[in-house]
């Protein structure tokens, strides 16, 4: 049996070495999958149930944040421009950029800077006067730090994937449950723009029963972020490209689409299966690079991920989910794009809704009254913090503006209420990735999504309170 498993895993292409990163030769690569199965199968009983559990409350939310390169020196400015928070410690391997984003919110904070060495950010995470650590390093170290927050008493906020591994998404609840610390993923939710809008309309029976939802994460990154010397440090994120084959960031689109389709509250995703295209533009792309500059030159013959990831999964309820991924050619973007229902269909760009297949989608005019109509109380009341500050006037790129869901997690944090994405929602999403990895590598067989819940999904009540039902919506913006 195994001898015929290794002729099926070469015939899928597991015969050519560096099919998973890190791995040197294909017992390694074997290895590597046949643990994300392992894992994949693996049942734990619950041992604190994390969802609508709510922390005591926080008055004033003392907050240091882990790496401060693009996306980090944005969180630190948006978390500084929220009241009752105190930015109190920043770390990043580079002392400049520690320094630079110390100076950006030296108006109004004064936090200490941790940059002595790949492990000071441990010392940062010992000190016994932050409640809130923010995580924006590169991926492979997200887990990693997020636990031993979590282990020394913080809550965490982690830029996505919230893990890169099947046993670091199950230790990561371990640790939440054990710890009763928070674990959210920053990733696009249903806490703001037209998400938030279906979810209500979702809830208020608009669509009817969900039946299924599109999303992807189609954004073009080749020339501006990955074949960038001066965008990710030492180039990481084009290093995640090389040698994997996999949905490598489906949380932005997932996210809202499980919260509309009560993931982990009354539905979970059962089994996915994966498919991959072949690579045509980044090999490519490494070549033309290396003719203008031979820093670019061992990249030429690297194992470059392919264009186009599909991956499908269907859930316990027998609904789906269509979540594609593409960084590397010049396709138009979306993120959550489609939902189907027994009695109404919504799409993104351009938006419509229809409700009938005759009549085709209804005007601009009709389709705007229901977006105003049906306008969340959270998206109102946000809008309303925004419009009391100068915020968005001084602050210019997306990554430094206050966004609704970094609001309303420090809302929730400092009124004592349960946030709106739990630890459970963070590891399903990521563990997305590996067993994608794992499908495309056996020819697009099915594999099963973990129930990290450990059955509770089946009577967790729903949580994602876009009309403020549990309270809060008091935190203002500097």
């Amino acid at each position: 049996m195994k001898s015929n498993r290794r002729d099926f895993l070469k015939i899928t292409g597991l015969g050519s070495l560096g099919i998973l990163a890190g791995c040197t030769s294909n017992r390694e690569a074997e290895t590597v999958l046949n643990t994300i199965k392992e894992q994949a199968e693996r049942t734990r009983a619950q041992h604190f149930n994390m969802r609508g559990f709510a922390a005591p409350a926080i008055d004033v939310v003392r907050v240091g944040v882990s790496g401060l390169g693009m996306r980090g020196s944005g969180t630190t400015q948006r978390f500084a421009s929220l009241e009752n928070v105190e930015v109190v410690a920043l770390n990043d391997v580079r002392p400049e950029m520690v320094e630079r984003s110390k100076e950006a919110i030296s108006d109004t904070h004064s936090p200490e800077g941790y940059s002595n060495g790949p492990d000071d950010w441990k010392r940062m995470c010992e000190r016994d006067d932050i409640d809130l650590i923010c995580i924006a390093t590169p991926w492979h170290l997200h887990a990693e730090q997020a636990i031993y927050a979590m282990e020394h008493g913080k809550h965490v906020y982690c830029e996505l994937p919230m893990a890169n591994t099947i046993e670091e998404c199950w230790e990561l609840v371990e640790t939440s449950e054990r710890t009763q610390k928070h674990c959210v993923q920053m990733s696009d939710s249903c806490h703001s723009g037209n998400a938030a809008v279906v979810l209500n309309m979702v809830r208020e029976g608009i669509f009817g029963e969900t039946i299924h939802a599109e999303g992807g994460y189609i954004h073009d990154l080749l020339d501006s972020h990955i074949f960038r010397r001066d965008t990710y440090h030492e180039l990481w994120r084009l290093h995640e490209n090389i040698d994997r084959n996999g949905n490598l960031y489906p949380q932005h689109p997932l996210m809202p689409m499980a919260q509309i389709m009560d993931i982990n509250n009354g539905d979970q995703m059962d089994y996915l299966i994966s498919m991959q295209s072949n690579d045509f533009t980044m090999a490519d792309k490494a070549r033309e690079m290396a003719v203008e500059d031979d820093f670019w030159q061992p990249y030429v013959d690297s194992n470059y991920r392919g264009n186009m990831n599909t991956t499908l999964i269907r859930t316990h309820n027998g609904k789906t989910i269509n979540v594609q991924h593409d960084v590397s050619t010049p396709r138009p973007g979306y993120r959550f794009h489609l939902l189907s229902g027994t009695k109404a269909s919504y799409v993104s760009s351009p938006g419509r809704i229809g409700f009938d297949y005759y009549d085709g989608w209804i005007s601009e005019d009709e389709y705007d009254a229901l977006l105003e109509q049906y306008t969340p109380r959270i998206i109102n009341v946000f809008n309303d913090m925004q419009r009391l500050t100068s915020e968005t006037d001084h602050l210019g790129h997306v990554y430094e503006r206050v966004n609704a869901m970094d609001w309303r997690l420090i809302d929730c944090l400092r009124n004592g209420l349960p946030v709106e994405v739990d630890v459970y929602d963070s590891v399903v999403t990521s563990a997305v990735t590996p067993l994608s990895e794992w499908s495309v590598a056996n020819g697009s067989m099915p594999i099963t999504v973990p129930d990290f819940t450990g059955g509770s999904w089946k009577t967790n009540k729903r949580g994602m309170n876009v009309n403020l039902e549990t309270g809060g919506g008091n935190t203002r913006i500097r």
